[in-house]
């Protein structure tokens, strides 16, 4: 070897040996205790010791013989190492800085960004669509009196058996007919319906309803009944409307019935 042997564990540890210089260390070091005993030791901080180069490694070998000129080689190198690792942060830094910034613009931009403000308007109800009026009306009348006019073509009918009176106004919409109708003189309690019998024979139940005791449009409760309902059927299709009273079996009589 170029020098002793007991020189080149450091510079075997950290790989710096000639391919020829390797071997002949390992074949010394199979039978040189010390040897192995201090590279052992050196194997935990290999990774420190690998930013040094081989021709730091070659002066540090060197210097064995002068202490001073070893310490200050040390001091040298552990200055250098210094200002590397402290680039080393500073770059780091900078990186993070860097991407923290376009992080945090991607955020504002991503999440902060606020949707186009929406207003809200007043929701238009579709026409036909008005929930039915249950309600009792105050003194018995028709639909729209003591108001505006009721739109539609009305209709009165009484029966002269029942004596149920009702007024009706058909209003021809796209969807079909809308009716608004007020009832009169109907004794309670009991289950009614209104029902459209169409000129093709067929029948549709548009709306049902119950009756308190006192009725509607009676002695007892003179208020009147004023009710909503529709139905697919153009107006020219319906030959009859007919307001029906439902037992507790389905069974079902004529109370009055509009004929158009």
């Amino acid at each position: 070897m170029s020098r002793p042997d007991h020189m080149d564990v450091a510079a075997y540890a950290l790989g710096v040996l000639d391919e020829q210089d390797t071997e002949r260390f390992e074949e010394h070091l199979a039978t040189c205790w010390a040897c192995a005993a201090e590279l052992e030791t050196m194997v935990p901080v290999v990774g420190l010791l690998s930013d040094i180069d081989g021709e730091t490694m070659m002066a540090l070998e060197q210097t064995a013989t002068d202490p001073a000129l070893l310490d200050r080689t040390l001091v040298a190198v552990r200055r250098d190492r210094r200002r590397t690792r402290f680039r080393q942060l500073l770059a780091t830094a900078a990186a993070v800085v860097v991407f923290g910034g376009l992080t945090a613009f991607g955020f504002v931009s991503v999440a902060g960004e606020e949707p186009p403000a929406v207003l809200a308007e007043p929701t238009l109800s579709a026409p036909g669509n008005e929930p039915p009026t249950s309600a009792p009306t105050g003194a018995p009348s028709g639909p729209g009196v003591g108001g505006n006019e009721e739109e539609g073509d009305q209709v009165d009918a009484t029966d002269p058996t029942t004596g149920v009176q009702t007024t009706m106004f058909l209003v021809t919409k796209d969807y079909g007919t809308r009716i608004n109708f007020s009832l009169q003189r109907l004794p309670g309690p009991r289950t009614c319906r209104l029902v459209v019998l169409r000129k093709n024979a067929t029948t549709e139940v548009i709306s049902t309803w119950s009756v308190p005791d006192g009725g509607y449009g009676t002695n007892t409760r003179p208020q009147g009944l004023e009710l909503s309902a529709s139905t697919a059927a153009p107006v020219a299709d319906i030959k009859q409307l007919q307001v029906q009273s439902v037992d507790g079996n389905g069974v079902a009589s004529p109370l009055v019935t509009v004929p158009m």
